[in-house]
């Protein structure tokens, strides 16, 4: 082939997403009967780590747009698993808490890293070279949120 920087096989996007697909879908059968998505999983674990905190240091922690976590942020609320609020100390921000509903998710929540874990980790991949490869892409994650590729 002429273009071989053009192959499929010779991206490093390719893998990272197909990666990224394939565990999202391993998450989602567990997800499902906490009646939740992966973003919103994803915003819940920010939440048990620090609450009431700004959408705009939820979308900084997530690496998204506020627009893209605002409209989870209102059906999470619908859902009862949050409340949204002005700031008392600046009615710009506006503030997310967790609910006693959402605060009791974290328990039915805990064991999902571990069957997400048991289910990856085979002869061919253990946990050393998955926490290897984390800390890699957390990397790669830290330079391109630092730095615009052109």
């Amino acid at each position: 082939m002429e273009f071989e920087q053009l192959k499929l096989e010779n991206q490093l996007c390719f893998p990272l997403y197909a990666a990224s697909r394939l565990i999202i879908r391993e998450y989602q059968q567990h997800l499902d009967k906490l009646d939740i998505t992966y973003p919103q999983y994803l915003v819940l674990m920010v939440l048990w780590e620090n609450d009431n905190i700004s959408v705009n240091d939820i979308s900084r922690k997530l690496i998204l747009n506020t627009n893209t976590v605002t409209p989870l942020l209102k059906r999470m609320e619908v859902q009862g698993f949050i409340t949204r609020n002005r700031s008392e100390d600046d009615e710009r921000k506006v503030m997310i808490k967790l609910t006693e509903k959402g605060l009791l998710l974290r328990v039915e929540a805990a064991s999902i890293p571990g069957k997400l874990s048991a289910c990856i980790i085979t002869d061919a991949l253990n946990i050393e070279e998955l926490v290897d490869m984390k800390d890699k892409l957390n990397v790669l994650i830290d330079y391109l949120s630092k730095n615009k590729i052109e």
